[in-house]
């Protein structure tokens, strides 16, 4: 096959570009009044209105031909199949068969994963029970009531966001049970909870694929003596190491036997497969904290709005595939258009952690320059995404949005409905106005970055400094409202966007070599810094730091 940058179709869309790239998002809405009908499409409780993007049904037929000539359809046949599409390192990528129901079956290379799954599954539901009865107990007798992740990337982002968005759907009548989390390996944020908590009722999960992660583990080794100081040492009747570490330690990892050798019980640890990525791992055990946020029944319908994404995905045509569409609508703008920036924007407070996710899960995932045949690409991959809860955000970076000078493709996301639930009529009433401000909000920032100056009332002339130009490209995620079901759907579509897009680049989306080797050259530089041997190999900038640290500790 072809690079893509020399099919017929890719060379078709650089005219378009040409032609409407001039185009003003105005005149396309003024010369289309059906634009929203045409370019808004439905699946899992999700509305995709894609009407305020730079393209016509013209540039959408070419980007769909892109599509079929980079084999999307037989791309996805092969991810959901489980063939080896992480090509260098050689094994499948199967998120999506963490959320499989229970009926269902899925053979991979002689094997069926769906009961490997599903009884990780049903050994999270025991443990979150235990939790939610207050019959997992300390050393000392005393029911845990604080649980704290010890993760980071995939380990710690994604239950993160997720159990910051659905902490609404808590249990009610359980034992109480706060979850929290330590992913940064200077230790400020463990050392916040060693202070305020009781050693007695804590216990830590160590997230960590490999077991190897020494941010994970620095935290995890603080956690321990921590609790071996105040549990063991302190001389508690009856308590001893061995208590200690299973009583307040859960482990999750694809590799067992390291969980083992660091002290963690067999039974209190959950699998991880190889076949999962870190950043696309929220689905199994890693998911523990979801759980036990919202229990087991609230976390299967998490899983529940993911699979109706991927059935979506499976199939739907790419005419009417949310996550195609979106993904195409990435690389017209990135690839076409010039805009290499992309910024994610909710409009819903439980989001507030949605944006760092996809940092991850997209730059991670294809912040790549080489393709799956060791070919340096020469074209744009993945922009750079950031963002930020969207009614901050437009007292801090909508200045440069609206009058700045880069081009910037946004998502604004947000509910149709809350807070039609709350009891008091009073209370029910004033918070729902809240919420219509808050879309009033979302819908007339995406319509001025749209219309620019066309969107403001016709009051005379202005100076340059209030003049806007408007014809930024900007997508809309609703979701019917914000549930278990609508987040693993919402998730689900972005993580199949992502993979979309690297098919289309030729890239690999589920490795992260870059991000392998900071970790070796810091494990080496730690070396440096302890032992006082191998400075002269260091460069210049490096050694002087490296003295500046010594010199640091001498005094």
């Amino acid at each position: 096959m072809p690079s893509i940058d020399r099919t017929p179709a890719w060379q078709a869309l650089k005219q378009k570009a040409q032609e409407v790239g001039k185009r003003h998002l105005c005149d396309m809405f003024r010369e289309d009044a059906g634009r929203f009908a045409t370019f808004s499409h439905e699946a899992a409780g999700l509305k995709l209105d894609l009407s305020k993007q730079r393209w016509d049904q013209q540039t959408l037929e070419d980007l769909l031909a892109l599509a079929d000539e980079a084999c999307v359809p037989d791309a996805i046949r092969r991810l959901l199949a489980g063939e080896r599409v992480n090509v260098s390192e050689d094994r499948p990528a199967l998120h999506t068969a963490l959320r499989l129901p229970q009926d269902t079956s899925l053979v991979v290379e002689g094997e069926d994963l769906v009961p490997a799954v599903h009884a990780t599954l049903d050994k999270m539901a025991t443990m979150v029970e235990r939790f939610h009865s207050g019959q997992w107990r300390g050393a000392t007798g005393k029911p845990i009531r604080d649980v704290v992740n010890l993760g980071v990337g995939g380990s710690d982002l994604g239950p993160l966001m997720v159990t910051h968005a659905l902490a609404d759907y808590r249990p009610a009548d359980t034992h109480p049970v706060e979850v929290h989390f330590a992913s940064t390996m200077d230790g400020s944020q463990l050392v916040d909870y060693l202070m305020r908590f009781d050693p007695e009722t804590t216990l830590f999960v160590l997230s960590s694929k490999s077991f190897t992660t020494i941010d994970t583990l620095s935290n995890a080794n603080t956690a321990r003596d921590w609790l071996l100081s105040r549990l063991v040492e302190a001389r508690q009747e009856g308590v001893d190491r061995e208590l200690v570490l299973r009583q307040h330690f859960i482990g999750v990892s694809a590799s067992p036997d390291k969980m083992a050798e660091w002290g963690i019980a067999c039974d209190h640890q959950l699998e991880f497969w190889e076949w999962v990525g870190g950043r696309y791992s929220l689905w199994g055990g890693i998911g523990l904290p979801i759980a036990l946020v919202i229990g087991m029944d609230g976390f299967r319908d998490f899983l529940a709005g993911a699979h109706a994404m991927d059935v979506h995905f499976q199939k739907a045509p790419l005419e009417d595939n949310l996550p195609v569409l979106l993904a195409l609508a990435g690389i017209w703008n990135n690839n076409f258009l010039d805009i290499r920036a992309h910024s994610i924007l909710p409009y819903d407070g439980r989001l507030e952690y949605f944006a760092a996710y996809l940092e991850q899960l997209e730059m991670e995932s294809n912040g790549k320059s080489v393709t799956n045949d060791g070919d340096i690409v020469d074209y744009s991959t993945c922009p750079v995404l950031w963002g930020q809860l969207g009614p901050n955000a437009q007292h801090a970076f909508y200045q440069l949005l609206h009058q700045g000078t880069q081009a910037v493709e946004c998502d604004f996301i947000a509910p149709l409905a809350r807070y039609d639930d709350v009891e008091d009529p009073a209370t029910r009433e004033h918070l729902m106005g809240q919420h219509r401000l808050t879309l009033a909000n979302c819908f007339a920032q995406s319509r001025v970055l749209m219309l620019g100056d066309d969107a403001i009332a016709d009051d005379g002339p202005r100076p340059e400094h209030k003049r806007y130009r408007g014809n930024q490209p900007s997508t809309t995620l609703l979701l019917e409202r914000l549930t278990p079901q609508t987040l693993g759907a919402l998730i689900a579509l972005y993580e199949h966007k992502v993979f979309v897009q690297a098919t289309i680049w030729g890239i690999n989306p589920f490795d992260q070599w870059g991000v392998e080797l900071g970790k070796k050259i810091a494990n080496e530089t730690r070396d440096i810094i302890e032992g006082r041997q191998g400075l002269e190999a260091m460069d210049d900038s490096t050694r002087g730091l490296i003295e500046a640290t010594w010199q640091a500790a001498r005094d």
